[in-house]
């Protein structure tokens, strides 16, 4: 459990002229790793898994647990809304290399509370890794009550956390205060880190890390032992940065700060499109303030 403690980076996917950029999702691996972050998370929302073939998304895999070579803990998106789907998808993969499994809650088709804990209580069955609960309701469409988080917290063995993307705090301190002291409680919402480990969560699966691992890293770190006056001088010093990532969608705007940083390109994939010339500018002028604060 202790493993998935502290800062996850839900990794983005390099492009260049339309393929996969190999050399720039490596750059991006390494330079979270440099930066001190817990584990790294491949082929989830940032990564733009949505918009890879199975081919790509598992080379982009493979690829993944070859960079790391084994220096941090690795986990993988496996999620969908056909649940048999994502059983023969989890069935035909070798995890040599992975040591846990995100799995979104399924969307589009707004299942009920009910058809969300069988969704995952029939992934469970077939996992040979823990399985992290991931949910985000701006994009499912449906919401995993923490009564249902809860539940499956309670009923299998394989659950042990879940990414609250929710933005409700009030759910998240619900699933808080009465957890498995065994089950890890994750932001899914760079903002709103901070707040959640004032209340007793246990880290984050972040975006914003991909470009700023050890400022956002040590910030989590600071928090979790207690230190929140300097994890707010951090939080603080990121603020501006972490609106501008999201004002025009993920992962454009995260990665247009890796293309700042000269790591990967700010290339995306369809429908998803680059941030507009004054977002980019913006951006620009907001990592050059935070590269030279002293406290980053």
């Amino acid at each position: 459990m202790n493993t998935f403690k502290g800062t996850g980076v839900a990794l983005v996917t390099p492009f260049r002229g339309g393929a996969v950029d190999y050399p720039g999702l490596e750059r991006v691996v390494n330079h979270c790793i440099g930066g001190g972050v817990e584990y790294l998370v491949s082929l989830g929302t940032t990564g733009e898994a949505a918009t890879l073939t199975a081919e790509e998304a598992d080379k982009v895999l493979d690829f993944t647990i070859q960079t790391i070579a084994g220096r941090v803990p690795l986990v993988a998106g496996f999620g969908g809304n056909n649940t048999q789907a994502v059983i023969n998808k989890i069935q035909q993969r070798d995890f040599a290399g992975i040591d846990a499994i995100l799995s979104v809650s399924p969307y589009y088709n707004k299942p009920t509370q009910e058809g969300i804990y069988r969704h995952y209580m029939a992934l469970a069955e077939v996992a040979p890794h823990p399985i992290i609960i991931y949910n985000v309701p701006s994009r499912t469409g449906s919401n995993i009550t923490a009564e249902t988080t809860l539940r499956l917290a309670k009923a299998h063995k394989k659950f042990i956390a879940v990414k609250e993307a929710s933005g409700d705090l009030a759910q998240c301190m619900h699933i808080v205060k009465h957890k498995p002291d065994d089950f890890l409680v994750l932001s899914g919402d760079d903002i709103l880190n901070l707040p959640m480990l004032s209340f007793g969560t246990d880290g984050i699966i972040s975006v914003v890390a991909n470009a700023f691992p050890k400022a956002f890293s040590d910030l989590t770190r600071h928090a979790l032992a207690g230190n929140f006056k300097t994890a707010a001088q951090l939080h603080f010093s990121l603020l501006d940065i972490i609106g501008l990532l999201f004002v025009e969608g993920n992962p454009a705007g995260v990665k247009a700060a890796l293309q700042l940083q000269d790591i990967c390109s700010k290339e995306v994939r369809l429908p998803l499109v680059e941030l507009s010339k004054e977002t980019h500018q913006k951006m620009s002028e907001a990592i050059s303030k935070l590269l030279n604060c002293a406290i980053v």
